[in-house]
């Protein structure tokens, strides 16, 4: 019980001093500031900015525009090509999947009708022994 009562409270001191370690950590600030870092105060003037809007831009604007544009186009390209080698592969599955199950289902009925077989041919081989060995008795008495 000692052993265990010392062992919690080491592990409450470890936390607690941690604790206080990750709790300065985000309201650290330092104390040289820096007085061309100092927030200055907005001075108003009357020039006539257009806000900028959520247009795109032109494509001349950009740059390598058109070429960048192509290059989009052929990675969409590209991108419907497998889609479409995705859908043929997915369709080649498919079939061969249902080939499988279809086969399966066969192999199974096929091992039921083995199994029965063999069992009518041991009952059958069993009643035989067992005519024989009542046809010997019957001719020793």
């Amino acid at each position: 019980m000692k052993k265990i009562s010392k062992i919690l409270a080491g592990m409450l001191c470890v936390m607690a001093v941690s604790m206080g370690a990750v709790m300065a950590e985000p309201t650290f600030t330092p104390l040289n500031f820096d007085d061309s870092a100092a927030v200055k105060p907005a001075t108003t003037t009357t020039t006539s900015a257009t806000p900028k809007g959520t247009d795109l831009l032109a494509p001349n604007q950009v740059v390598a525009g058109t070429k960048m544009q192509d290059s989009i186009l052929k990675i969409d390209n590209a991108q419907t090509e497998l889609r479409n080698k995705l859908l043929n592969y997915k369709t080649q599955y498919a079939e061969v999947d249902s080939r499988y199950q279809a086969t399966k289902t066969e192999r199974k009925a096929a091992k039921k009708q083995v199994k029965y077989a063999e069992k009518k041919i041991k009952n059958l081989d069993n009643a035989k022994k067992k005519i024989r060995k009542n046809f010997q008795r019957n001719m020793n008495i």
